[in-house]
This record gives C-alpha cells, structure tokens and sequence, in this order.
C-alpha cells in the first residue's frame, strides 16, 4: 500500500486535492456568478447562440497564444495543479476551461450590471421637486 500523507498531491479534512484547484477556482468563479443570472436577469445562460458567439473568439485566439507559448518553452503549468489531460500540443484541460468559464463570468457582470443600468435610468427620479 502506497503513502499518499507525504505525497503533494494528498488532501486532508475535505480540502481540495492540489490537481483539482485550478477546477475548484473556475467552478467558483461560475458559483459567486450565477446569481447574477437568477438575480438581476443578466440573461447569458439564456442565450446560449450568442454565448457561443462571444466565447469562440476568445477560446480560438487565447488557446493558440499558450500553444505557441508553451512549444517555445516561455510558458508552462505545473504538474502539481493540473490534472494531466491535455489536448494536442500539451495545453491542460484547465486552461482551456480557463478561457471558457472567465469569459462566461464577465459576460454575466457585465450583462447584469447593465440591466441593473437600464432598470435605474427607466425609474423616475425621486429627486426632482415638481411645483
């Protein structure tokens, strides 16, 4: 029987495992955001044509940045924090759930900040004395 207590990758008292942090962060970024959604109605959930319009982009483009940047060695992940699966040319699955869920994230702030917008400039200001 192998020793995981010494082991970098062993949890104890319900902490997440070091190789799951990374997924842990992204699913909380999508947890602290989802009320936005519910909430205040950001409607991006939705929409999910026009999710997958935003998202290509930036999936696409970031993606081959850290391709390019990991086969000429000025980037890399360390094995602790990741998993292991990769897609062809070493990127960590993580990394491309990065540029899939922070998208997602600022999508969500930015269309509920601007129905929050919208509903404040919709309602009549209380502050002008009418005679």
């Amino acid at each position: 029987m192998r020793d995981t207590t010494s082991s970098p990758r062993a949890h104890k008292n319900g902490v997440v495992p070091d190789e799951l942090q990374y997924f842990a962060l992204l699913g909380g970024c999508l947890m602290i955001t989802l009320p936005l959604e519910i909430v205040f109605g950001a409607r991006v959930w939705r929409q999910p044509r026009r999710l997958i319009k935003a998202l290509i982009p930036t999936v696409v483009v970031f993606s081959l940045w850290d391709l390019m940047a990991i086969a000429r060695g000025h980037w890399g992940f360390s094995a602790r924090y990741v998993t292991g699966w990769e897609i062809p040319g070493d990127l960590p699955i993580e990394e491309l759930a990065f540029f899939v869920v922070i998208p997602i994230c600022g999508l969500l702030t930015l269309e509920a900040v601007r129905t929050m917008t919208s509903r404040r400039l919709a309602m009549p200001d209380e502050r002008i004395v009418r005679a």
